[in-house]
């Protein structure tokens, strides 16, 4: 069995394996430079830790593992763009370090490599294996759509931002830990319980993911703290604050939302101040363990040894700040 860290040394190393046409050099840079400023490496871990939950082989899963973090590395770039983010990372982003236009071509180069990275998925779980991707693509680019429209709506409520999320990160991480299972040989049952597996970590991990915007440390998370506040981001925080707030509590929240100037930090603070006279913060926390918890009793039903899934349940409760 592989541990986490033994999967993303794997992981590391095919990425700095992969082929670049050498025809220019400046479409190569940005992708050689997205890939190499670290990141979690979840998707392809997950994906190995699927396949090896069924076989203690998994050289053929590696390198359409890796086709998933090209894949959703291609996606930051441009939702970077999108957001006008600065930092990525607590680095530069790709459109920030070059410019506009040269982002958006080496982005779209990214989803290409990952395709190249599916096609060396053996041939007998080849169409199944890149259906299950295709599918998970698709859906991430209408839970991106979902996000935009979301933003310029006045109400979004809490099942809808849920449902986008689930769209547009828990899509992909619901794949990853279905191609790993399907390389490793996982029956049809199995493969699909991991799939909803994945679904339940990715949107614990996004709401996980909405709470550090606020309360994590930026030298771990590499984003401006309270940036979602900031840039007037609709995070599950704001929409269930606006669900249960009193009058006066949501026309204060629409008052710093639609501010034109402001005080950062000000806006930030007293935005923070009324998601905790809400207990906003809790209700996240809550959410997110639910979730956790669905996917372990998803994945206690999965037909493989207890002392093999140790892995799954460490990276789960990782993903959400538990201890165990």
């Amino acid at each position: 069995m592989y541990n986490q860290a033994e999967l993303k040394k794997l992981v590391n190393k095919a990425i700095l394996n992969l082929s670049y046409n050498e025809e220019a050099a400046k479409l190569n840079d940005p992708v050689k430079y997205i890939l190499s400023i670290g990141g979690k490496r979840l998707r392809p871990v997950l994906a190995l830790m699927a396949c090896n939950l069924f076989s203690d082989q998994i050289d053929d899963a590696i390198i359409p593992a890796t086709g998933l973090e090209v894949f959703h590395n291609f996606t930051l770039v441009h939702d970077d763009i999108m957001d006008h983010a600065p930092v990525r990372r607590n680095l530069p982003t790709v459109h920030s370090k070059w410019n506009l236009n040269q982002a958006v071509l080496s982005g779209d180069v990214m989803a290409f490599m990952a395709n190249e990275c599916f096609l060396q998925t053996p041939s007998r779980h080849l169409l199944k294996v890149f259906k299950v991707f295709n599918k998970a693509a698709i859906e991430v680019c209408v839970g991106q759509q979902l996000d935009i429209d979301y933003e310029k709506a006045t109400i979004v409520s809490h099942e809808e931002y849920l449902r986008m999320i689930e769209l547009k990160t828990a899509a992909l991480l619901a794949a990853s830990s279905k191609i790993g299972a399907i390389i490793g040989g996982a029956d049809d049952r199995d493969a699909e319980m991991l799939y909803e597996f994945g679904r339940y970590l990715g949107l614990a991990f996004q709401i996980q993911d909405d709470l550090l915007d606020i309360y994590g440390d930026i030298k771990v998370f590499g984003k401006i703290m309270g940036g979602d506040i900031i840039s007037n981001k609709k995070t599950f925080m704001l929409v269930k604050a606006l669900e249960i707030a009193s009058i006066e509590q949501a026309k204060q929240l629409h008052e710093q939302f639609n501010l034109k100037e402001f005080d950062p930090d000000e806006k930030v603070q007293k935005v923070i101040g009324i998601y905790e006279d809400l207990n906003i913060k809790n209700i996240s926390e809550v959410l997110a363990n639910d979730y956790i918890n669905s996917a372990f009793v998803l994945l206690d039903k999965i037909s493989a040894k207890n002392e093999r899934k140790t892995e799954l349940v460490n990276i789960a409760n990782s993903l959400i700040g538990r201890d165990n």
